[in-house]
């Protein structure tokens, strides 16, 4: 890796990981005072509107921001027609979902949602003029812009849900926390970037990125159903209380989950796609990741299966006791995540998005049939049936990047079996003792230092190189925070 790269890449690695445990420690933080405030029925009617405005999102960019930001000579052509198209998108969706709305609260038997949607669809059309600004900064690998914006939008966003909470809005506290976030990311990227629109629009532009997009848009398209193919189901046959139980479950598990895939896709496409004709040095580059990754990522989620009841129970108090099981299996389903998105990201950098859409086509059939095979027998089937799909899924994603770039699968396993088998030695070390320990506060700061000092003595110990570069990047941090 040049010096100049290797700067770049771990600049955007620093921030990005800077602004995902930013963010996502915020809004852990505020989630928790939100639903200690609020009810599971609140974030069921949450749920059930924001798979709308998921879909959206998903639509407006299209895939055109990873389009502009892998284009090594992208212009103000090419900005600026992505800019104007997705304003004609955002808009055309907010006009369809308006006069919607009626249907989907009919749909889920829930009136409430016709006010709840129209407002929360606003969303919409905020983020459709903000995303190519975004795609400036990914493609220029200014990820300290990015994390100042989105910690200060999270901050803003956040606080407001907060007050609205106190003052019992109820599921109003919810909304608008999520319409405020892209209000506030709107203004600050446009603060910080200062790029403007020109009257400059071109249909060869939409159509070049299109061969590219589409598969992008369509395994995004597929992500965003299949994400919340769950709380569809909850929501048309089980309880309000019951998709409430779910949606908290997964924005728990995915504040850690999301935080790792965010890292890697967010630095990581923009580095890959810079080597993406050298495949030894890509090779090479992306077993490092791997490595890297897991001694991280296994070892968390492995000890939130752990130590998942006593965590939820005294932080969330015993209303969300229900969603303990959830937030188990959805971990669990998490454990190969990170993997599988970092080879979605190499094979997407090397152009092969029709591989990924092809792998997510096969993910999404594998979680169908575990729908159809599992329904019957309640929530937490389905939830096994989808553990046993995200697995068998990282595996074929694994297949495919070996005809890409001859990555094995012996060569993963390889990667992460060290910090696999750390990480389940230490969580059944703090999940022992549960059987020892009775009250659930002092289980938890047991089970606390027990994982800090098993983690930190296992780093030390077989990754000394880890160790080291952690060290150093903590004392060059102070000592510029102490010159400064």
């Amino acid at each position: 890796m040049s010096d100049n790269l290797k700067q770049k890449t771990l600049s955007a690695l620093t921030w990005t990981t800077v602004d995902r445990f930013g963010q996502q420690s915020v809004q852990f933080i505020i989630g928790l005072v939100l639903a200690r405030l609020l009810s599971p029925d609140d974030y069921g009617l949450f749920g059930l509107v924001t798979i709308f405005a998921a879909l959206s999102f998903v639509l407006i960019e299209s895939g055109f921001g990873q389009a502009l930001i892998r284009k090594k000579d992208a212009n103000d052509t090419d900005f600026n027609s992505v800019f104007y198209f997705n304003i004609f998108v955002s808009a055309l969706l907010y006009f369809i979902l308006y006069f919607s709305t009626p249907a989907i609260a009919n749909f889920f038997k829930q009136p409430q949602l016709i006010n709840i949607g129209r407002v929360i669809f606003i969303a919409i059309l905020f983020n459709a003029f903000y995303l190519v600004p975004f795609a400036k900064m990914v493609k220029e690998m200014d990820f300290k812009t990015v994390a100042k914006v989105n910690l200060s939008a999270t901050i803003l966003s956040g606080s407001c849900g907060v007050v609205l909470a106190f003052m019992h809005f109820g599921v109003w506290a919810l909304v608008t926390q999520q319409v405020s976030f892209h209000f506030f990311r709107m203004i600050a990227y446009y603060n910080f970037v200062r790029w403007r629109p020109k009257r400059i629009f071109s249909f060869s532009v939409i159509r070049e990125f299109w061969s590219f997009s589409i598969h992008i848009l369509g395994t995004s398209l597929l992500n965003v159903v299949f994400n919340n193919l769950y709380i569809l189901i909850l929501g048309k046959f089980y309880q309000k209380k019951e998709v409430g139980y779910y949606t908290y479950a997964n924005k728990l598990s995915e504040t850690f989950n999301f935080t790792f895939q965010q890292i890697l896709l967010g630095s990581t496409f923009s580095m890959f796609s810079q080597i993406q004709d050298d495949d030894e040095r890509f090779k090479r580059i992306f077993r490092e990741f791997s490595k890297k990754i897991s001694i991280i990522t296994l070892p968390v989620m492995t000890v939130l299966v752990a130590v998942a009841y006593p965590f939820i129970i005294v932080l969330l108090t015993n209303k969300w006791a229900a969603s303990v099981p959830y937030f188990q299996l959805l971990c669990l389903a998490s454990l190969f995540t990170p993997f599988y998105s970092l080879n979605m990201s190499a094979l997407n950098a090397r152009g092969n998005s029709k591989g990924t859409f092809i792998i997510e086509t096969i993910k999404k059939s594998l979680i169908l049939i575990s729908v159809f095979v599992c329904f019957q027998y309640g929530v937490i089937a389905l939830l096994w049936g989808y553990v046993i799909a995200c697995f068998i899924s990282y595996l074929i994603s694994t297949i495919y990047l070996k005809r890409e770039i001859k990555i094995y699968i012996k060569h993963q396993i390889i990667d992460i079996l060290p910090s696999l088998f750390f990480g389940i030695v230490i969580a059944l070390a703090a999940y022992s003792l549960s059987f020892i320990i009775s009250n659930l506060h002092i289980l938890l700061l047991c089970q606390f230092f027990l994982v800090l000092i098993m983690y930190w003595f296992i780093v030390y110990k077989y990754q000394p190189e880890l160790y080291k570069q952690a060290i150093d990047f903590i004392s060059d941090k102070i000592n510029t925070l102490k010159k400064k």
